[in-house]
């Protein structure tokens, strides 16, 4: 097969070095790609904004399967543009997409399916904002209802804050269109945890859970960030836990879809909060994580592009799903300044891994002299996987020895909540957790 992966990040480097993989696919091109998947495939220059140009691309290269990593395209509408064009995608239709591209879809979405989540209203108009604010006894987060680049998401610890955070989303348009609406919902408290699962649109079936680390140092301190590092499995979502998220979140959420004639076909991702109430929705992604996937994936056993093209051809009941015993880690490396004002363009020198690390490019690109040097925030996603937890972190930490830029930052806990903590204390019993009881050894499940 040949297959065109759209992005160029660390989570599209991933997919490649996994789609590469497979005995099935005969070419591999990546637009725009970056240095890490130049390694996998074949970088094309395409503005994959212009639907027009990659439907010809696709025809000139007579490409079989077209597998999208970011979100912007999907919202954009590119799988709509594909599939019209008589092109496979594995991804959503940009009306499917809208579970991400609008929060305030989302959460109606979710009120409509009973999906749990967190108490909320939506507004367009400042006036009803303000006056919600005033009704309202628990603590608030603000969200911008588009797409913002990960950056509309604000929590007022005062109800002046929270006025001045509406203001300036509705009135001074501080996030442009994508705050022309706003979501004012209840801030839940409890532990994160990521679960993403493939669908065919009826069919879903739930990948390992993760555990994402978003503040950019250790214990969880400073500013957020895209994510600092991930691993999987996370333990915390135990066999019962990964039952009820199927039943309660992800089967509502594909049906839900399907009947309101937006079936869903690609990669539908849960960000859930396990909270003191119980499991709660604090969103849905429509692709892969970033940078979970980059732990995810290196346990996946099954062949990717045989997942994606069961999705698209929707036979995804009749795919058997089989997960790698073990767990992975993965640890990002970002550049000086991050997540404010980051520096680019540093030196980078990547000396030999462990054998079972690999090292994916999210903000990586060649200079004038043809050496690596920095280009984003976050560089890169060194990644490691083992038999066990503790020795999957230690398999990453030495490949983080092995890379060197000025003034790169990375959290030297990642995982650690998963080694040291104890799941009684959090109210939890210890149980095994889903992949370890072998509930994901076959996990797909028909709507």
């Amino acid at each position: 097969m040949k297959i065109l992966i759209i992005g160029s990040g660390g989570r599209e480097h991933a997919m490649a070095w996994k789609v590469a993989q497979s005995p099935r696919l005969t070419k591999l091109y990546i637009a725009p790609g970056n240095p890490g998947t130049a390694q996998c495939g074949e970088n094309v220059a395409l503005n994959v904004h212009d639907h027009a140009a990659v439907i010809r691309f696709c025809r000139e290269k007579q490409i079989n399967l077209v597998i999208v990593g970011p979100e912007a395209p999907l919202a954009d509408g590119i799988a709509d543009a594909l599939t019209g064009a008589g092109i496979r995608c594995f991804g959503p239709s940009q009306a499917a997409a809208q579970i991400e591209s609008s929060k305030a879809f989302a959460k109606n979405f979710m009120a409509r399916h009973q999906v749990p989540t967190a108490r909320f209203a939506t507004f367009r108009r400042l006036s009803d904002a303000l006056a919600y604010l005033g009704q309202v006894e628990y603590p608030l987060v603000i969200k911008a209802s588009g797409l913002a680049a990960g950056k509309g998401v604000i929590l007022p610890e005062t109800k002046a804050e929270a006025e001045s955070v509406l203001r300036e989303m509705l009135e001074g348009g501080a996030f442009g269109a994508a705050g022309s609406e706003v979501v004012i919902e209840e801030r839940l408290t409890g532990v994160e945890v990521s679960l993403m699962a493939f669908t065919d649109g009826k069919t879903v079936a739930p990948m390992l859970a993760a555990q994402d680390h978003k503040r950019i140092f250790d214990d969880d301190q400073g500013p957020n960030t895209g994510g600092m590092g991930a691993y999987a499995p996370a333990p915390i979502l135990t066999a019962e836990l990964m039952d009820e998220a199927f039943e309660s979140v992800l089967k509502p959420a594909v049906s839900g879809l399907w009947l309101e004639g937006n079936p869903f076909v690609g990669v539908l991702y849960a960000g859930l909060m396990l909270t003191p109430d119980g499991l709660r929705v604090l969103e849905f992604n429509c692709r892969f994580g970033d940078p979970e996937t980059q732990a995810v994936l290196p346990l996946l056993a099954t062949d990717l592009v045989e997942i994606a093209k069961a999705c698209v051809d929707g036979k995804l009941v009749e795919t058997e799903i089989r997960w790698k015993a073990g767990a992975a880690v993965s640890v990002v490396l970002s550049a000086k300044g991050y997540p404010e004002k980051t520096q680019t363009g540093q030196l980078i020198s990547i000396g030999v891994l462990p054998e079972s690390a690999v090292c994916f490019h999210a903000g990586t690109k060649a200079n004038a002299d043809g050496r690596l040097v920095t280009s984003g925030g976050r560089v890169l996603g060194v990644t490691a996987w083992a038999q066990t937890l503790p020795m999957a972190v230690e398999s990453a930490y030495a490949a983080v020895g092995q890379i060197q830029f000025d003034g790169m930052q990375y959290r030297k806990d990642i995982a650690r909540q998963a080694l040291f903590t104890d799941l009684k204390a959090d109210g939890c019993a210890k149980r095994k957790s889903g992949f370890e009881s072998g509930w994901l050894r076959k996990a797909e499940k028909r709507i």
